[in-house]
């Protein structure tokens, strides 16, 4: 030790530490912080629950499947003339888009063919809940609504010009028409332009592939043209929902 070197310390020394000669204000050893992980950017969690609706994360798709289900079940118990009666009053048929179109065409997407357990009702749930996540609850509406609106115009349009020319029968007029598959083609085919391509292309294709299946099979032409139509009015909407899609 030097003359001018300071005086040691008599506070005792961590063990394993040493204070360097003339470094004024050591108090002790330096406090090590632990690292933490930190998640990679951009690493998705999955949460198994946001695939079902939710009143507040998709108020659109859970409201509109609490009517389905109220529907579903007056169709299951409610007496068959009362039921046929409601089919009857919401089908999109020819004579009632005449008449009165507006109501027809919101009332008969109230009502799910084949109840709740059918296959559309569970791709509604599936897809209306994942898309309206991705754009929001008003444009899934819209999405949805375009499907059901042009598909059933497209379908029934021509029904009646066949009838008007002689084609068809006049009972073609009161088809009945009603049910979610159209507006849930369209939907299906929006979704599939905002998932990654290594999902939306094999949804399209398989979604697509049972569509033509139907068609073939001959056995409700009209209809199966319809859901064809359908879903490609919501392929056709790829531009838009991709310019509204939003952080998920």
């Amino acid at each position: 030790m030097t003359p001018d070197s300071p005086a040691p310390s008599d506070a005792p020394v961590a063990e394993g530490v040493r204070l360097l000669d003339g470094m004024p204000r050591q108090r002790g050893p330096v406090e090590t912080v632990s690292a933490r992980p930190v998640a990679a950017p951009g690493r998705r969690v999955l949460r198994p629950w946001r695939l079902l609706p939710t009143p507040t994360g998709t108020p659109f798709t859970f409201t509109f499947a609490a009517v389905l289900l109220v529907t579903a079940f007056v169709a299951e118990h409610a007496d068959p003339a009362l039921v046929h009666a409601f089919h009857q009053g919401s089908s999109t048929d020819v004579a009632h888009l005449v008449r009165t179109p507006v109501f027809v065409l919101v009332t008969s997407a109230l009502w799910v063919v084949g109840g709740m357990t059918s296959p559309y009702a569970i791709v509604f749930l599936l897809v209306l809940t994942a898309l309206e996540r991705r754009i929001g609850g008003p444009r899934t509406a819209g999405v949805f609504a375009l499907g059901h609106v042009l598909a059933t115009l497209a379908t029934e349009v021509p029904v009646g010009l066949a009838v008007l020319v002689g084609w068809l029968p006049e009972s073609s007029l009161h088809r009945l028409d009603y049910g979610i598959s159209f507006g849930v083609a369209a939907s299906v085919g929006a979704l599939a332009g905002l998932l990654r391509p290594w999902l939306g292309w094999p949804v399209l294709v398989v979604f697509g592939g049972t569509l033509v299946q139907d068609l073939v099979a001959y056995t409700d032409p009209m209809t199966n043209w319809g859901h064809v139509m359908a879903l490609a009015v919501g392929v056709a909407t790829w531009p838009w929902v991709r310019r509204w899609r939003r952080p998920t």
